[in-house]
């Protein structure tokens, strides 16, 4: 199942649903398009992997034009309470984007990028496999998972956050030329609870803070396995609740968010945007509850392991 695909098998393997319109970002070539990813699944290409539409206008995504970046994102429409609750996430992650990857340097004293790493190691992502980083932020697991599958590999990022997409596209664009083990990557704007993705899309998942901040966890991972290929495994990293299983972690996790963290957001102008954590991480459930939904969900294997002394966990499941 890890073979090595041609370039058109892979093109073949990739149509996506047609009912949901997506913002694809593919910073090769700095080209933005809304348009129905069935239709158009090559206006959405980088050269050298898939063809690219001539006629599709082509935008520099800098930092500097979220705002407009954001006004042409094609969004799929939603009259629930769910979805106002998720907007107002959506409009939380734009807010914090332009100082995301500064904070969480700062606040996990680098601790962070050592988790991903470990997520990605456990997600089983191999050489020239395709591969999803669900609620992808700023890029850093994405970016990570594409070192993992190297140049004949495909990666696609996903979040529903317009300004974090825009973050992570500027980031390839600045990473040195030097570095052409990555493949080109593909951002994506869509929605954790309705995949843009057929059935068996992927061979790994990853998902890093994200499962907390969705509105339906159980859909989440249904929609997870779904996209996962037989054999395939994901690993999805987030704050711990801990408040079963290590009470003492639990009340230094509290401490280190009250005193560390929202301070040092307030500084930022963002405190109102870092105050949600600790409720969420209250809400969110323990490690052995989420290794039951994920069973719930299809998985026939699921793990809860904890780091950080307790604080931060990864949830590795696996479909066979």
């Amino acid at each position: 199942m890890h073979a090595l695909h041609s370039e058109q098998d892979r093109i073949q393997e990739w149509p996506f649903r047609a009912h949901l319109d997506t913002y694809c970002i593919c910073p090769g070539h700095a080209c933005m398009e809304s348009a129905s990813i069935l239709a158009r699944l090559s206006s959405c290409a980088h050269a050298g992997s898939r063809p690219m539409d001539p006629a599709m206008p082509c935008l520099r995504a800098r930092s500097a034009r979220i705002n407009s970046f954001k006004r042409h994102l094609v969004q799929p429409q939603r009259d629930s309470v769910a979805h106002v609750d998720a907007s107002e996430r959506q409009e939380l992650f734009d807010s914090i984007s332009p100082m995301y990857d500064r904070l969480n340097d700062v606040l996990s004293l680098g601790l962070h990028r050592v988790w991903k790493r470990m997520a990605v190691k456990w997600s089983g992502a191999r050489p020239g496999d395709r591969v999803l980083d669900l609620c992808c932020g700023s890029g850093d697991l994405t970016f990570l998972l594409g070192e993992a599958v190297g140049p004949r590999g495909q990666v696609v990022g996903l979040d529903f956050s317009g300004a974090m997409l825009a973050s992570a596209a500027q980031r390839e664009l600045d990473r040195p030329r030097f570095d052409r083990l990555v493949p080109p990557l593909q951002w994506v704007q869509g929605d954790a609870l309705d995949l843009p993705f057929p059935d068996a899309s992927f061979q790994a998942a990853t998902m890093g803070y994200g499962l907390r901040n969705v509105t339906d966890i159980p859909r989440a991972l249904q929609e997870l396995y779904r996209v996962l290929a037989p054999g395939g495994a994901a690993a999805i990293l987030d704050f711990n609740n801990a408040v079963e299983d290590s009470p003492v972690a639990d009340g230094v996790q509290s401490f280190l968010l009250g005193t560390v963290v929202v301070p040092a957001a307030r500084a930022l102008g963002v405190a109102e945007q870092y105050e949600y954590l600790r409720p969420s991480i209250q809400r969110f459930p323990t490690g052995r509850k989420q290794e039951a939904l994920a069973l719930q969900a299809g998985f026939a294997q699921a793990t809860h392991y904890t780091l950080g002394f307790g604080m931060m966990g990864v949830l590795v499941v696996e479909k066979r």
